[in-house]
């Protein structure tokens, strides 16, 4: 197979990718798809580079060189922009310019000052600056995104950032002349190039479409453990929690105790304000309660306006001593709606697992007793289970 076909088997498989990218477009979720809209846009601007260069021996030089090499530089500046929005990161100011100084420079050395040697420079050399900026937002994603196929793209970056560092060597090594056209078979490398170029395209594509499943999966998890409304964990994560660190808590033989929340009158609230002002009260209390916390504890929205913190390793003095600083935090800390300042109490019930606690709800139940008793005896108080 000689390099015109290869660029064209290559560009044909890029073609399909980006349509195929075209086509799911419309089923990801409203935050992914100027990620995936960047992506497709890189996939087809490359495509179309690379069917450029299998008709190199057919137009002018010039004219095939400058524009299929600036159609690349487009698609791998999209591919870029893919990831700044995928990473919901602004792009670097001058986003445009490395692919801009690099057709310039194709230009004048094609049109004005002949010479392939410094034309493979300059294009290596924006491929590795695009290449090497692409690689790091995908480096610096490992904070808040570890999942296989960001590693796999960014393994494909890098393979193609040293592969075009070795394309470089080779070409400046050959001391190629100004006849050369990467579309002959004089090296093996002109054979490689279209392999090289369809990496992205096609890998890439695959590795970029595995990251947006990823992600939807982490946020349909998020949204089946979390309550739509404070952000906190829901219900279901605090059963689940719960009763592991009540087992854990029995295994090791270590204090653990919960306490259970719930806004005074917050019915009042409601039927004065109305149900808006509620669910700012709701999101103010979950705030305040969660920047209370010790290290390690954790608060769930449990529905309505009642909360659950769970407190490791604290017996009655501890449990009970946390439950007074969350108490006081929504206490002294009134929300304010506009030019309204709306005061919020909170009253708690705390249990301390016992011997007599066959599970996690029956301490629960202890919890929801004490609570009961603070509200029978005035709210705005902590009591502890017997």
């Amino acid at each position: 197979m000689d390099s015109s076909t290869a660029f064209i088997a290559a560009s044909l498989m890029m073609l399909a990718n980006g349509t195929v990218l075209g086509f799911m477009h419309g089923d990801l979720p409203v935050t992914l798809r100027p990620a995936a809209r960047n992506w497709q846009s890189g996939t087809l601007l490359v495509a179309c580079g690379c069917s450029l260069f299998a008709v190199q021996p057919l137009l002018p030089l010039t004219l095939t060189v400058t524009l299929s090499n600036a159609l690349i530089l487009l698609g791998l500046t999209a591919y870029y922009r893919a990831l700044c929005a995928f990473y919901e990161r602004a792009p670097r100011a001058l986003l445009w310019l490395p692919a801009a100084l690099g057709t310039l420079g194709v230009f004048w050395f094609s049109a004005f000052q002949p010479d392939t040697e410094s034309r493979i420079v300059i294009i290596s050399a924006v491929w590795l600056v695009l290449m090497g900026k692409s690689a790091l937002i995908l480096w610096q994603g490992a904070g808040r995104d570890d999942a296989l196929s960001r590693r796999m793209l960014l393994g494909i970056f890098v393979g193609v950032f040293l592969f075009t560092t070795l394309r470089l060597v080779h070409y400046v090594t050959l001391r190629i002349g100004p006849d050369f056209s990467i579309a002959d078979n004089a090296s093996w490398m002109n054979l490689a190039t279209p392999m090289l170029a369809a990496t992205l395209p096609v890998i890439g594509t695959t590795a970029f479409l595995l990251m947006c499943s990823d992600r939807i999966r982490r946020q349909w998890e998020r949204a089946a453990s979390t309550d739509y409304l404070t952000g906190l964990p829901n219900r279901r994560t605090l059963s689940e929690a719960g009763a592991q660190r009540f087992k854990t808590a029995r295994a090791r033989r270590e204090e653990f105790a919960i306490a259970v929340i719930d806004i005074d009158r917050f019915k009042a609230v409601n039927d004065q304000h109305g149900h808006e002002v509620g669910d700012i009260a709701l999101r103010h209390v979950g705030r305040r309660l969660k920047a209370a916390l010790r290290d390690g504890d954790l608060v769930a929205r449990t529905g309505g306006e009642e909360f659950v913190v769970l407190l490791e390793g604290a017996g009655s003095v501890e449990a009970e001593a946390a439950a007074e600083r969350l108490r006081a935090a929504v206490r002294l800390d009134p929300f304010a709606v506009g030019a309204l300042s709306v005061p919020v109490t909170v009253s708690v019930g705390v249990a301390v697992c016992r011997t007599q606690d066959a599970d996690f709800n029956a301490l629960l139940r202890r919890a929801d007793e004490a609570l009961y008793a603070a509200k029978a005896s005035g709210r705005n108080q902590v009591k502890l289970a017997a």
